[in-house]
């Protein structure tokens, strides 16, 4: 029912009887009335005058996802074994936020040029040398400075196109969540398993194509630059692939169950201690 221009308002035909009826007006705080009718009477309501309603505004403050991702990779950043080696790809925090493809490409950044890379890069270059590896490489310096190239190009296009440019484009997280709960036997499986399956940027779980797909384009990328005599083709793409998944569950059963306990600066919100 409206109103008339001077606010006063009938309803006819009604029955008798309890009867409650609301008045609204767009600006007013809304008012309610009720009584009972008897039969053959006519009710007067009494003047009702609404008044101004007031006005509440919710405000949530809060940091959006791609925030709380950039917080989380700032601890992740933080994290190195005894206080050098970098441990940047591992996460304790079990939901943390999907990484952005600008997060993934800083993360591997970070990762490539961090003064440990090259340290590592040049003693594995350097035993290269003591046996001979790769001899068509030579000695001395120039043989010695052909196989850190080698090195750090795997290591380089291995973490790119693992690790940032495929998750980028798969949508898949390069890290590996630390689970620290639950039998040793299910962790081991988990640790392995996470070598081909990965958490999705949409949190469920699926084929780690990523880290798949970028150990074969890696080995395959390193028959450009290896030896002609230590190029195998097709067999050292897979090769170096298979190589590179191995590494990863090792790295893994070794993240679950040592590097956390030498991982100085961890987040307060990881899973409880084994």
């Amino acid at each position: 029912m409206l109103s008339g221009g001077d606010g006063q308002f009938v309803f006819a035909n009604i029955a008798p009887g309890p009867f409650q009826f609301t008045i609204t007006s767009a600006g007013f705080a809304t008012q309610a009335s009720s009584g009972i009718l008897h039969s053959g009477e006519i009710y007067v309501v009494a003047q009702i005058a609404l008044a101004v309603a007031t006005n509440v505004t919710d405000v949530e403050v809060g940091l959006s996802q791609t925030e709380v991702a950039e917080e989380q990779i700032e601890v992740e950043e933080k994290q190195r074994v005894l206080g050098v080696l970098p441990n940047f790809y591992v996460s304790y925090i079990p939901n943390a936020v999907p990484l952005t493809s600008k997060q993934k490409f800083k993360l591997a950044w970070k990762t490539v040029v961090d003064p440990f890379t090259f340290v590592f890069v040049g003693g594995a270059a350097g035993v290269e040398q003591a046996q001979n590896h790769f001899a068509e490489y030579g000695q001395g310096a120039q043989g010695y400075g052909k196989r850190f190239g080698a090195g750090y190009a795997d290591m380089v296009t291995g973490t790119f196109i693992g690790s940032a440019i495929l998750p980028s484009l798969l949508k898949q997280d390069p890290r590996y969540f630390y689970k620290g709960s639950g039998s040793k036997p299910s962790r081991i499986l988990y640790a392995i398993a996470n070598s081909v399956i990965c958490k999705g940027d949409n949190g469920r779980w699926q084929a780690n194509y990523s880290n798949i797909l970028g150990s074969l384009a890696a080995g395959g990328i390193s028959n450009l630059y290896y030896p002609a005599q230590d190029r195998n083709g097709v067999g050292l793409t897979f090769e170096n692939a298979a190589i590179g998944i191995v590494a990863t569950a090792v790295s893994n059963l070794l993240q679950e169950f040592v590097i956390r306990k030498f991982t100085p600066k961890i987040p307060n919100n990881n899973p409880a201690k084994p």
